[in-house]
């Protein structure tokens, strides 16, 4: 299943460590199937209340000098994929994280059985889809919960469904698993400095585990 992280700085910063630290954490991470996090990754940073973005058909481990150019920045997200079908790999538009003009937004999870009437070639960018139209109508918080509830009720299975979520004020995730919540769950990190969202823990950093079927806001 694919690794995500969100960041939120107090100020400026070029997180090369964070950043490093994410990139050994995705290639040491498999599933229990032996999946892994190898087919691409993107980028979105805030930079001049713009999001810019990056990404890359190659494994986030092997792509070690963009991330040595990380830029400085106070918001960021990265998403390294592992690809459900092989006919989607080594396409840079299944490529998250997905940006529009406000938001950023990043999803992993294992879904079965979904019967979800959403624009998108795949599951992540219908599911980006149904998120935003209900960005229109709340606050990032309810739209999450609102998504979480119509996936619940379209799919015949969730064994994982996840999404973080960036404006330019706070980054916001959904975690809901139904086991191994090591794996398939969230954690975060909540300081005066930085707060970080992450499918697992990083080294140097003390992580909290998201409880199931729970949106958080830092």
């Amino acid at each position: 299943m694919c690794r995500f992280i969100l960041l939120k700085s107090s100020k400026l910063i070029k997180p090369d460590r964070i950043v490093n630290s994410f990139a050994d954490m995705a290639k040491k991470s498999k599933a229990f199937d032996g999946d892994w996090q190898g087919d691409g990754w993107g980028l979105s940073w805030l930079e001049n209340s713009d999001w810019k973005s990056y990404k890359s058909i190659k494994p986030i481990w092997e792509d070690r000098q963009y991330l040595i150019n990380f830029p400085q920045t106070k918001y960021f997200l990265i998403h390294a994929r592992s690809s459900s079908f092989p006919k989607h790999k080594n396409n840079k538009n299944y490529n998250q994280p997905f940006n529009n003009k406000k938001y950023s937004y990043v999803f992993n999870g294992l879904l079965k059985g979904v019967t979800l009437s959403s624009p998108g070639e795949i599951g992540s960018q219908k599911i980006w889809n149904l998120l935003k139209n209900n960005l229109n109508d709340t606050d990032p918080k309810e739209a999450l919960n609102k998504v979480n509830s119509i996936l619940f009720n379209k799919s015949r299975q969730i064994q994982a469904l996840n999404i973080g979520l960036c404006d330019q004020n706070n980054i916001y995730a959904l975690c809901s698993y139904s086991a191994h919540p090591d794996y398939y769950g969230l954690h975060f990190v909540e300081s005066k400095d930085i707060n970080i969202i992450c499918s697992e823990p990083l080294r140097g950093y003390c992580f909290q585990s998201i409880a199931s079927n729970t949106v958080i806001t830092l």
